[in-house]
């Protein structure tokens, strides 16, 4: 065979083994490993490229990043600031129509702003937003697909771990990629709030199943205005300082995570949620987290070079060229892929496998890998929210054991979220500007 026909042999049998349920790192660098063999036909040569990938793919100094954001998003759920930023956002917007469900996707955009993972955000709000909002005849589905939805902006919005793997990817500015996903992240936020206040009103019953529950809403106790203040005060605070730095040009992303992470250290010692065992148990879960993101980089790395080696993307790219193909056709070809593989794997993989073979083909069109980006992360979080995989709505079914919540009501409840972020990805590829704004 010749070399392009084993880069498409071996990209048909990378997916045929993560449909077979084979965990992607090892199927990426299985498949690279085998590929780089039968192309150059030399079994140490395909040795060198594994221990290069190995020892070089996350050597640079811009991978700390990533375990910094992880420590600082764990640091920060430790500290209970999403409880607080919840807090607020409730007693700010409760009594509108649909307030407690508007409030969760408030507070997930605070959220959001001091961690960077997905997972965390569904786990912290399906415990205490969820409970809250069947306190006061909430819809079962409708409450835990706010939730489910409404975690995905943990990776839209700055800082996010997504991101930063695209953008190391795709060699372009972590902190460009951060400025880009601010006016994506706010535009999803508002969508997703504006269809809860719409639902209210027009379709009471999806979103309330009891009235008289709801009602009760108005005789919570009311913090005072000093009080919500406080209570906020320590978000506001390591939002500035991480993201006001990077954007300020005081220190770097990497140097941002380690801020980041310190202050959420204080916030957390200072609230006294922590305890010595629980900074353990957070170090560890740290390193499962970077070391599983690291190893995707590294068979991702794998992975791409074996498709350099046999020329693959380049000879799509010139088929494309033939047909005169505009990007968007290949734009929606990349997001069909991405809501296909949403169903079967993580969010990170999904980035890795797909904007490899793509980046080659956006080239002659001169397109901003900026707001491609954007796109892709868009595109790939959607899979985040689709059955069978759903990983946001797995958390939030697994968080919720105890309430007879099934993972049909998950899927059924987020749906209408995917379906918005469709819409945001339709207005993004409409007017770049929603993104380029602050680039």
């Amino acid at each position: 065979m010749s070399p392009i026909e084993i880069g498409i042999v071996s990209v048909l049998v990378m997916l045929a083994l993560i449909y077979a349920g084979i965990h992607v790192p090892f199927v990426l660098a299985l498949t690279s490993f085998v590929g780089v063999w039968l192309i150059k036909g030399n079994f140490t040569i395909a040795t060198l490229m594994l221990t290069q990938a190995a020892t070089q793919g996350i050597a640079d100094y811009i991978f700390g990043v990533v375990p910094l954001f992880v420590l600082m998003g764990m640091l920060v759920s430790a500290a209970d600031l999403g409880r607080d930023s919840y807090i607020v956002a409730n007693q700010l917007l409760r009594r509108y129509a649909g307030g407690l469900g508007i409030a969760t996707v408030a507070a997930n955009t605070v959220f959001a702003a001091i961690t960077g993972v997905t997972i965390a955000s569904a786990a912290v709000f399906s415990r205490i937003a969820v409970p809250e909002m069947l306190q006061f005849g909430y819809n079962k589905r409708f409450a835990v697909g706010v939730v489910a939805g409404s975690s995905v902006l943990g990776m839209l919005i700055p800082p996010s771990v997504l991101l930063i793997v695209y953008a190391l990817i795709a060699e372009q500015s972590v902190g460009a990629m951060f400025l880009a996903g601010i006016g994506p992240g706010l535009l999803l936020a508002f969508l997703f709030s504006l269809g809860i206040f719409l639902t209210a009103k027009f379709f009471p019953r999806y979103v309330i199943s009891d009235p008289q529950k709801a009602a009760a809403i108005d005789t919570n106790d009311n913090l005072t205005g000093l009080e919500l203040v406080w209570k906020i005060a320590p978000v506001v605070m390591l939002v500035f300082a991480v993201l006001g730095g990077i954007y300020g040009g005081v220190f770097t992303p990497t140097e941002a995570g380690a801020v980041g992470a310190a202050l959420a250290l204080v916030a957390a010692l200072l609230k006294r949620r922590l305890t010595l065992r629980g900074f353990w148990a957070i170090l560890i879960e740290t390193g499962y987290i970077t070391a599983s993101i690291l190893f995707i980089v590294i068979s991702a790395t794998m992975y791409s070079r074996m498709l350099g080696i046999s020329g693959l993307p380049t000879q799509i790219g010139d088929m494309v060229r033939d047909l005169d193909a505009s990007y968007v056709v290949i734009l929606l070809v990349f997001i069909a892929l991405a809501l296909i593989l949403g169903t079967i794997i993580d969010s990170v993989s999904i980035i890795l496998i797909t904007v490899p073979l793509f980046l080659p083909l956006l080239a002659p069109f001169d397109v901003s890998l900026v707001w491609f980006g954007i796109v892709a992360v868009l595109a790939t979080e959607i899979g985040l929210l689709t059955p069978p995989f759903g990983i946001s709505c797995f958390v939030v079914r697994s968080t919720l054991s105890d309430y007879g919540v099934t993972l049909g009501d998950v899927f059924i409840g987020a749906f209408p979220f995917a379906v918005v972020m469709l819409l945001t990805v339709a207005l993004i590829v409409m007017f770049p500007s929603i993104v380029l704004f602050f680039v």
